[in-house]
């Protein structure tokens, strides 16, 4: 997202956040490894990455 000023914005949503704050590091690293490549979050992807699905 850009702002009236050309700056970029990412916007993490609460449950990803939630995750990783939370997490174990196995589930904070397939969180990871699922999140790097997307151009958008998927929050149901990104979910069953974290539980190991």
């Amino acid at each position: 997202m850009k702002d009236k000023y050309g700056l970029s914005w990412q916007i993490v949503p609460a449950r990803m956040d939630e995750m990783m704050r939370s997490g174990t590091p196995d589930q904070i690293a397939r969180l990871t490894q699922a999140f790097l490549p997307m151009k958008k979050l998927d929050i149901a992807a990104l979910k069953q990455a974290y539980e190991g699905a």
